[in-house]
């Protein structure tokens, strides 16, 4: 008897764990044993049922899917994860590979290969799409920007001027011109607008 595969699903979207559970019910060898809505449920939930392979949705309120993976890979360094995301970005997929997911899989392709990425994740391999593994190629080389440079740009996305982005941060205008300059060359931008599309085609920041 092949030994039954003990999924978690972790998403705030209930349609979507729905669609999970639908892939996973009547397959013989896996079993979908709890879901979870936030980053704390997921931890609790992941002590509870001890799974062997965790669906993590990187979008979520609050604490995000790779906050959450860190938080629970510390408790349980063995554990294996498969990030959920409707982003291409390199960004991160960069971030979420480095946390130590197993895993990446677009939301659309989940009907199509969820379970052969379950399967092939809980036998210890690695999977990442082509689509990603091409961006996560195009980009080897670039500079990462910091925390504070996506502190920056997300306010910069926001519309808000160097004088308010200072205040927010709690940081000098000075300081925020400096930041910028760095973006700019960091993401080969011609301007502010510029450098907020490349962040979120790369996915470093969300709308």
């Amino acid at each position: 008897m092949t030994k039954t595969i003990k999924v978690f699903a972790v998403d705030d979207h209930p349609l979507l764990r729905e669609g999970i559970a639908a892939v996973i019910q009547g397959e013989p060898d896996m079993e979908l044993v709890a879901e979870a809505t936030n980053g704390q449920e997921a931890i609790e939930g992941f002590r509870i049922h001890r799974p062997d392979v965790t669906l993590m949705d990187i979008q979520m309120p609050g604490m995000d899917g790779v906050d959450t993976m860190n938080a629970i890979r510390s408790e349980f360094p063995g554990s294996r994860f498969i990030i959920l995301t409707t982003y291409q970005g390199d960004a991160q997929a960069l971030r979420a590979i480095r946390a130590g997911a197993a895993g990446y899989l677009l939301k659309n392709m989940l009907r199509k290969d969820l379970l052969d990425t379950i399967r092939v994740v809980n036998s210890g391999k690695r999977v990442i799409p082509p689509v990603v593994a091409a961006k996560l190629a195009e980009h080897l080389g670039d500079d990462v920007l910091s925390d504070r440079e996506i502190d920056v740009l997300r306010s910069v996305a926001a519309g808000n001027s160097n004088k308010l982005i200072a205040e927010k941060l709690a940081i000098s205008e000075a300081t925020v011109k400096g930041h910028m300059k760095s973006i700019l060359s960091k993401l080969g931008a011609n301007d502010r607008t510029h450098a907020v599309t490349i962040a979120l085609n790369r996915g470093f920041i969300q709308n």
